[in-house]
């Protein structure tokens, strides 16, 4: 469906703001898709990626401005984040005996098998949500949208 008639409007719309509408429209999408899939689990899209950004440390601690650094959305409260995932037994969180200001976070034996369990699902989910384009599609889209941020 076009921009256009999503957003309701007769007016022609400049082709770069029609774009900008439509990447916006479009991430809230699918935000909306992942999150209703990710709420299945009880886990919201930031936890889910908290997870993934530990489990790729491979054992090692990362500290919140790692995380924070590594996270898709950088508008995220990543302190509230590991306190949820604290609270799931999925991350844990140690303060540093020499340093009591540095605080190490490793993702626990039950997070990183609710992640094994998870990712797969996601993954499917992720194929099913982009199934309308092409291999070469995809990675067309991919390239001009990093070319966009360069």
């Amino acid at each position: 469906m076009k921009i256009e008639k999503i957003i309701k409007t007769e007016v022609e719309l400049p082709l770069s703001r029609k774009v900008i509408i439509n990447l916006m429209y479009t991430e809230n999408w699918l935000m909306d898709k992942i999150n209703s899939e990710l709420k299945t689990h009880d886990i919201s899209i930031q936890q889910f990626n908290v997870l993934r950004i530990l489990k790729g440390q491979k054992g090692k601690p990362a500290n919140l401005s790692t995380i924070q650094d590594r996270m898709v959305s950088k508008m995220s409260n990543t302190t509230r984040l590991v306190d949820k995932l604290i609270q799931k037994q999925y991350v844990q969180r140690v303060t540093c005996a020499s340093n009591r200001r540095k605080v190490e976070i490793t993702i626990t034996q039950q997070g990183s098998a609710f992640l094994d369990t998870v990712s797969p699902l996601i993954s499917r989910f992720e194929n099913k949500l982009t199934s309308n384009l092409s291999e070469k599609e995809l990675t067309l889209l991919n390239e001009l949208l990093n070319k966009l941020r360069a």
